[in-house]
């Protein structure tokens, strides 16, 4: 099953729909999600859990889907076509033309020419369609309630994403979040410190002032485990379906889980159990 875009007005829980504007991508992963049940590491994610102080997250993956509704492959396209009306054709590799990945167009750019008033208008040109998906971005399961349930147990909680942090502060605002989150740290004009690079973890770490083993990193994709690798960062995997997790445990990731409830179940046992006699 696919989720229901749920807006940015919706406070209540989250429901399930099969869109009809779903994409052949979208239909595949949905495919996946419903026959896609398993947790591993159970022991490792509660440990993960007991020693986190300060948890960053990814955006676009743990927190919600945010091109659930304003495909990512359309936004890849339209960035690819601005360049083409510039007469830059020829700038993309025929790979980076048919990309369904903004970020891929946005990185070969960054290449070839790095600190350019090209890219920083590309950039915005990519920052504009993330402030427009945010309207009809889809809310994780179970991140909502984890997020405010570890917000609540005084865990500090950033954002270590390679998005626009315009387009996380107004997801966030209109999700009600924005005060579980002190702490956000996207894409800059710097695109050479994306993800992989820690960059962005380093931020949050220095701004929550703690140490990386006190942190724990949730993320999506191999770059979320590599810049945490490379922060000396725990890391949780959480993958949507069989296909993210396999791309995760190939960079490394070992604890993966395919939902967020489990992870919000340790945190409240956590929170019962620190609060025992």
């Amino acid at each position: 099953m696919v989720q229901r875009p749920l807006g940015n007005h919706h406070h209540g829980p989250d429901t399930l729909l099969v869109t009809s504007d779903a994409t052949s991508d979208a239909i595949s992963d949905a495919i996946s999600d419903a026959t896609y049940d398993a947790v591993s590491g159970t022991k490792a994610l509660h440990e993960l859990i007991g020693r986190a102080r300060v948890v960053l997250w990814d955006f676009d993956g743990p927190v919600c889907r945010l091109f659930a509704g304003h495909s990512a492959r359309r936004v890849a396209r339209a960035l690819v076509e601005w360049l083409e009306g510039q007469g830059l054709r020829g700038l993309l590799e025929d790979g980076e033309r048919d990309t369904a990945d903004p970020h891929v167009v946005l990185r070969a750019v960054d290449r070839r020419h790095p600190g350019s008033d090209l890219l920083t208008e590309l950039e915005e040109h990519l920052t504009r369609h993330e402030l427009r998906a945010v309207s009809s971005a889809m809310p994780t399961a179970f991140a909502d309630p984890l997020i405010r349930t570890w917000a609540a147990v005084g865990v500090r909680l950033a954002v270590a994403t390679n998005n626009s942090p315009r387009g996380v502060r107004a997801y966030l605002d209109g999700r009600g979040l924005a005060d579980c989150f002190p702490y956000i740290y996207g894409r800059t004009a710097d695109l050479h410190l994306l993800k992989p690079h820690p960059h962005c973890l380093h931020l949050a770490l220095n701004a929550t002032g703690a140490a990386p083993e006190e942190a724990l990193m949730i993320g999506d994709t191999a770059t979320d485990f590599q810049a945490a690798a490379t922060a000396g960062v725990p890391f949780l995997g959480y993958a949507r379906n069989l296909r993210k997790e396999k791309r995760l445990r190939e960079a490394g990731a070992t604890t993966v889980v395919n939902s967020l409830e489990p992870v919000l179940d340790a945190v409240r046992r956590r929170d019962r159990a620190a609060g025992a006699p």
